[in-house]
């Protein structure tokens, strides 16, 4: 938290990330473009927003892409925001759904477990219900199985795919096809990708949602914020979280 408001303090940190949200994935040549300081001065704000968790890099050939992570933003308005202002928290919200661009996106949370304990809460059905808005994933996670998702409030399928990779307990990739509206079904089928690294007596956890048409609809993607920060409390503190998601279908 301290690391990310340090991070938020600054007023061109806070230019770089809404540059981010205008146009995700861009390199450091172009993010500098957009700024009146050395290239040294914008890599030196670009590490602040990567130790914040804020800003996640990824390497595509010789490029070193930067994306916009709204996974700490979503875990500071859980935390202080929701207290004091529910109404404009309820905004905020919405303004994360829309904090990723098209194509790909990446999400990252540190959580304090250990690999075994992650895997088995992304891949245990009933475990699964409790941060992913009460909606049971079942599969027998096998390379080349299928997945259904839905909700016994729901009346119909929710979601389906395949697992494409099965690696326990440090990656599984799986394409996705969502069910709940003809607007989403139209989208196809996208390709959702978790990875697990221990770090200390913690974990880091990335998903990568991609394989997305830009300008896709958002609520394939709009919800991982609330995803990640459910399970992040429920593995921490056996606590269930409430979020907009987690109230669909009470």
């Amino acid at each position: 938290m301290d690391a990310v408001f340090k991070a938020l303090a600054d007023a061109t940190r806070r230019d770089l990330l809404d540059e981010l949200f205008r146009n995700d994935g861009q390199t450091l040549h172009a993010l500098e473009a957009h700024f009146d300081m050395t290239r040294y001065g914008v890599m030196k704000h670009l590490r602040i927003l990567e130790e914040a968790g804020l800003v996640v890099t990824r390497r595509r050939g010789r490029e070193k892409l930067h994306f916009l992570n709204p996974v700490p933003i979503r875990l500071v308005h859980d935390r202080w925001v929701s207290k004091y202002a529910e109404p404009w928290a309820a905004g905020l919200s919405d303004l994360k759904t829309r904090l990723e661009s098209p194509m790909e996106k990446i999400f990252e949370i540190y959580i304090k477990t250990t690999p075994e304990r992650l895997w088995e809460a992304i891949t245990d059905g009933e475990i699964r219900s409790k941060y992913q808005f009460g909606s049971v994933i079942t599969s027998d996670w096998t390379p080349g199985g299928r997945f259904e998702m839905g909700n016994p409030k729901a009346g119909e399928l929710l979601g389906e795919g395949e697992n494409l990779e099965v690696d326990p307990p440090r990656r599984l990739v799986q394409s996705m096809r969502a069910l709940w509206g003809e607007d989403v079904k139209a989208e196809g089928t996208s390709r959702i990708t978790w990875e697990i690294e221990p770090v200390g007596d913690s974990c880091r956890l990335t998903v990568t949602h991609d394989q997305l048409r830009e300008d896709a609809n958002d609520q394939l993607y709009g919800g991982w914020p609330m995803i990640l920060s459910g399970l992040k409390t429920w593995l921490e503190t056996g606590e269930l979280l409430t979020t907009p998601g987690s109230l669909m279908y009470t």
